[in-house]
């Protein structure tokens, strides 16, 4: 399908085909080069807030910078975020190394994510805010292609049949 098919501009459960790069203090963070757009439902909450709320109205071929404060990204740096674990508390197979990254179960069986902070003799601190909280994110993106959700695809929350949407 094409934008003859489908919304003129972003528009509420249009599946929208991104080409992105992501920029943090300078550095490149994040790109669709080489792999092709991102496709989401846009109204759907499956990107951060502002860039979802910055591609409204934008129409197939449109480019735009956007600079997304953290507010409306992946949130402010809590210095609370943090957690000392005793390092016998860790499985050895756990490299209990700076800045590597973990994938936790907390009590009621939810998935946290949080990075090694520091260790010491007795503990192993964890930082669970995201990588990139507390940080201004620019955004290059150009809409790529357009189309209308299917049914299928608002039920399930995620797009279908992506290959054929160029």
């Amino acid at each position: 399908m094409n934008a003859l098919n489908g919304p003129e501009t972003v528009i509420d459960n249009a599946v929208v085909a991104l080409e992105f790069t992501l920029t943090v203090d300078g550095e490149i963070v994040d790109t669709s080069d080489g792999d092709g757009p991102i496709r989401f439902i846009q109204g759907q909450g499956q990107i951060i807030p502002g860039l979802e709320k910055a591609l409204y109205g934008m129409a197939m071929g449109d480019s735009k910078e956007l600079a997304i404060p953290p507010k409306d990204g992946y949130g402010e740096h809590d210095p609370n975020a943090f957690a000392d674990i005793p390092r016998a508390e860790f499985p050895s197979e756990i490299p209990l190394e700076l800045g590597v990254e973990l994938e936790l179960k907390n009590k009621t069986g939810d998935t946290l994510e949080a990075t090694i902070d520091s260790v010491d003799d007795e503990s192993v601190r964890l930082n669970f805010n995201h990588p990139l909280a507390g940080k201004i994110l620019n955004f290059s993106v150009k809409v790529v292609d357009l189309r209308y959700a299917t049914q299928e695809e608002l039920d399930h929350g995620h797009v279908h049949d992506e290959e054929n949407m160029d």
